[in-house]
């Protein structure tokens, strides 16, 4: 059993301290740089900057917790960071350590295969895209892909795009 009932009553179970302790002895490497991080809804919200500095890492623990949690010890002891990814309450944190992995292996070196595919390196998230077909009807009206990125005018589309993010209105 990995989990058993909480000291002091209450209804769940919750996953037992020397259980992760053993699992994380086992899993983490002491030659490498790495860290252990616990995900809760009382974390730190995880943002990009926390994926770009946890892209420097060898190895990355993830400790997740279902349905009451994990024993508050892997939180005071063994975590390195408590992340959380959003003001809810979820039922594990499988899909909080999901979304870190997609965030923190795409600034991964080949990874994504070229460097320049991390658009937010170049401009900053958010900057819109377009593909074909150049125009699309819909609800009714003809949607064209902005002019500036027809041009071929690679200074006049790169100003176009440092443009949207720092006025995403004009969009």
């Amino acid at each position: 059993m990995v989990d058993d009932s909480p000291y002091g009553g209450g209804p769940g179970m919750v996953v037992r301290a020397d259980i992760i302790a053993r699992a994380i002895s086992k899993i983490k490497n002491k030659k490498s740089k790495s860290r252990t991080i616990l995900f809760s809804p009382v974390g730190k919200k995880f943002t990009q900057k926390d994926a770009q500095r946890l892209s420097k890492y060898n190895q990355l623990v993830f400790t997740c917790g279902r349905y009451e949690g994990v024993d508050y010890r892997v939180e005071k002891y063994m975590a390195d960071e408590i992340f959380s990814v959003g003001d809810y309450v979820l039922s594990g944190g499988e899909i909080p350590a999901m979304i870190v992995v997609e965030a923190v292996s795409r600034l991964v070196k080949g990874v994504l295969g070229k460097e320049e595919s991390i658009e937010e390196k170049r401009y900053g998230v958010g900057v819109p895209v377009y593909t074909r077909p150049e125009a699309v009807i819909i609800k009714g009206k003809k949607r064209a892909v902005p002019k500036v990125l027809l041009s071929g005018d690679h200074k006049k589309i790169a100003e176009w795009r440092r443009a949207q993010i720092k006025n995403p209105s004009a969009r």
